[in-house]
């Protein structure tokens, strides 16, 4: 019985060993492969997602300021029982917005005017999201002049 098993455990020991050796080769392909395209990949700015150029070409980043708007509270135009929670800010260059505050009182005065007229159909889903937030930087866009980079909505709770 001794002189059986010891061919079939011999056996098991080289299959082993050779199962071994075949993913040592894959992993270190595997690593040799993902090492030769990081050297090839160009290199991305943080949290950017796009490759960085020749830093001489880039112009210089414009700093911007950030002002939160009042929290607005409102029922919507349709249907009249149900009411909205907007919580935003703009964003814009401070040495070309000089009164910030008093800007950012009559965007909430705008915002709270539109959204007076809003119905809940076109609020719903991310293409009634999308649109309310492209009317809302077209109207802080208009009544700074032009002066605010953006609107950014941070909440908008509907109730």
């Amino acid at each position: 019985m001794s002189d059986s098993a010891l061919p079939q455990n011999v056996a098991t020991k080289g299959s082993s060993r050779r199962s071994l050796i075949e993913l040592a080769i894959v992993i270190l392909l595997g690593a040799g492969a993902g090492g030769a395209f990081e050297t090839l990949r160009p290199v991305a700015a943080p949290g950017s997602g796009k490759p960085v150029e020749s830093s001489a070409a880039a112009p210089p980043a414009q700093p911007s300021t950030i002002v939160d708007l009042p929290p607005i509270v409102t029922n919507l135009g349709a249907p009249q029982e149900t009411w909205v929670r907007f919580e935003g800010s703009i964003i814009f260059d401070p040495k070309a917005l000089a009164n910030s505050q008093a800007v950012a009182g009559q965007i909430g005065d705008d915002i709270l005017a539109y959204l007076r007229t809003v119905s809940l159909q076109q609020l719903e889903g991310p293409v009634g999201l999308e649109s309310i937030r492209q009317d809302l930087n077209e109207r802080a866009a208009i009544r700074s002049g032009g002066k605010v980079r953006a609107l950014v909505i941070r909440t908008l709770v509907v109730q």
